[in-house]
Order: structure tokens, then C-alpha cells, then sequence
């Protein structure tokens, strides 16, 4: 796993508009990270492209795909549908709801400064799943999976319409909207990665702490009651937490979906259904994936970028065709 982690980690920081070969990478990374080497005879754009811009990119991508595919890990085990995600529950749908209040009408706070269009769209994000848990408790006490999916589709949906109304009155800045909508990883920088990583371990630590929790959730809602796990705090707890680690993400890339399908049902099929095991290694092959993609993204059509939702998407859809054609024929 370590072995595969650092080829992709080395193939993504050195394929770009501008090579770099491993050997540099390596002397330019050592000498940044603990002081020693000397990167003196090295070209310093060649330096600053790699340290400053390619990784932190790579970074965050890393960390977005893994927290992504941790939340669609949790998301589908709790609710028993392979198809739920923090997205079906309308995350990316209030995010890009509060993403278009600020670029359509333009405002701006000195106090958040550029932080004002992230804070905002996680804010959003995370009202609308707090509205789907509120009314789908008001039907369900014990937040039953179908009436959860079903709430969430439907204030999803709502969203999304005003979300079309708002896009029509944005004018000039309608292809900004388009364009956060497609998520992108560029303009990432060291600042973000700060802030991202604590948020995805402590997600990661938590949710592990709680695997054997979320297995027994799984068997049902009537098994776990059996088994003295309290369903009702179980899925809220469970909910939030990856309503954030999708919040936090979302709110500076962009919608990026797919990968939160993709990797958890991976993982599955491969090392079967533990979360123990799942969660970790969904983090992993979510990030790497994610990572990937971000690299094809930058590098196909260079010096123009294609959307990274874009190429989730494509490389996404037929893994994911093979995966149930495969489980068809093994029975």
C-alpha cells in the first residue's frame, strides 16, 4: 500500500505542462521538508512549480478523494443503499446554493476576505442536511434509511430549483457559478492543506473509533436495536460527521462527484465489508483516485484544464459498470 501510494503520489507532482523527473522531486521535497540537501543548481521555477503550486494541489486532492469516499463509505452503510452519498442528501446542492448567493450578487465581507465564498457554501451545505435530518425525524424517530434517502432527494431537488433561478439572474458571472460547479483544484495552496487535514484525521479517527458501531448499524435497524445500539443517535452522529468531511471539501473545490461511489464499493469488493477495514482504505484509494483524476485533468489538454468532476465522471462510470457486471456473473 505504501508502495503504491508513493507511485502515484511521485507520478502526479512530476506529469504536468512541465515534466519533472522523480530524481528531482525527490531532492526538491527532502531539501523542503527537512532543511538539508542542496537544491541550489536546480532551476528555482522548476522548484517553486513543484513545492508551491503542484503540491499542494496534489495534497488536497488527495485529501478531498479520500474524505469523499470516507463519507460515501459511511453514508452507504448506514443507510443499506449503495447508492447514498452526502451529495444524494443534498450537500453539493446547498453548497452550490450558497456559492451562487455570494458570486451572483457579488458581495464581499473584509472581515473573510476570500474565505467568504468556502464559508458559505459549507454553511449552506450543512443547513440543508440539517433540514433533511429535522423533517425525516419529525416522520421517523429512528431516521429509517428509505425516509432519510427520500427526504434528501426531495430537498435536494428543491434546491437545485432555486439554485436554476438564482443562476439566471447572474449575468456576467454565470460562467464563474458553471465553472465552481464543475470543481477544480486550482489555486490550491498550503493554507488550504492546513486547514483540510485536520478536519479529514479527525473525521477518519472518529468514524474508525466508531467501525464496529456502524457494522452492527448496517445489519438493519431492528438487528442494532437487538444488538443495544441506539440507531436514532448512531445515524445522526454518523450523518453529521460526514456531512462535514463532504462540507469541507465541497466548500473550496467545487462538486466532485463519483468518487464516493467509486472507491468505498472498491474497497468492498476487494477486502470485503468491515469497516475497519473499509474506512482506512477507503481514504486511501479514494484520495489516490482522486489524485489521479486531478493530474489527467491538467495534464490531457495542456495548458488547458478540463474539469476534474468531468473526469471522475468518465473514468468513474465504467469502473463502476464493471464492478455490478462482475458481481452479476460471480452470482
Amino acid at each position: 500500500m505504501t508502495l503504491f501510494l508513493a507511485c502515484v503520489f511521485s507520478l502526479c507532482v512530476g506529469v504536468g505542462s512541465v515534466a519533472i523527473m522523480p530524481a528531482e522531486s525527490l531532492r526538491i521535497i527532502w531539501g523542503k521538508l527537512t532543511g538539508t540537501g542542496d537544491i541550489s543548481d536546480l532551476d528555482p521555477s522548476l522548484v517553486s512549480i513543484l513545492w508551491d503550486i503542484r503540491m499542494p494541489r496534489v495534497a488536497m486532492a488527495f485529501l478531498s478523494g479520500g474524505a469523499l469516499s470516507l463519507s460515501g463509505a459511511v453514508m452507504q452503510t448506514i443507510l443499506q443503499n449503495p447508492l447514498a452519498s452526502s451529495y444524494t442528501l443534498g450537500v453539493s446542492s446547498g453548497a452550490s446554493l450558497g456559492a451562487a448567493i455570494v458570486i451572483a450578487s457579488g458581495i464581499s465581507l473584509p472581515v473573510l476576505g476570500t474565505f467568504l465564498l468556502p464559508v458559505t457554501a459549507f454553511f449552506m451545505g450543512f443547513l440543508v442536511i440539517g433540514v433533511v435530518l429535522v423533517i425525516s425525524s419529525r416522520i421517523s424517530s429512528s431516521l429509517q434509511s428509505h425516509t432519510v434517502i427520500l427526504m434528501g432527494m426531495s430537498v435536494s431537488l428543491f434546491v437545485n430549483a432555486l439554485l436554476t433561478l438564482l443562476s439566471s439572474f447572474a449575468g456576467n458571472r454565470l460562467q464563474q457559478l458553471i465553472l465552481w460547479q464543475m470543481g477544480s483544484f486550482s489555486g490550491m495552496r498550503w493554507y488550504h492543506v492546513k486547514i483540510l487535514t485536520p478536519i479529514c484525521l479527525s473525521g477518519l479517527l472518529l468514524l474508525a473509533l466508531h467501525s464496529r458501531e456502524l457494522d452492527i448499524l448496517s445489519f438493519g435497524d431492528e438487528n442494532a436495536l437487538s444488538l443495544g445500539v441506539s440507531v436514532k443517535k448512531g445515524k445522526f452522529f454518523a450523518l453529521v460527521l460526514s456531512t462535514l468531511l463532504t462540507g469541507a471539501v465541497v466548500c473550496f473545490t467545487g462538486t466532485i462527484g463519483f468518487v464516493d461511489l467509486v472507491a468505498p464499493h472498491a474497497v468492498r469488493r476487494v477486502f470485503g465489508t468491515e469497516n475497519q477495514k473499509v474506512l482506512p482504505l477507503s481514504f486511501l484509494f479514494g484520495g489516490a483516485f482522486l489524485a489521479l483524476c486531478d493530474m489527467l485533468s491538467r495534464s490531457l489538454l495542456a495548458p488547458r484544464e478540463i474539469p476534474v468532476g468531468a473526469v471522475t465522471a468518465l473514468a468513474g462510470t465504467p469502473f463502476f459498470i464493471w464492478l455490478y457486471v462482475q458481481g452479476g456473473k460471480n452470482g
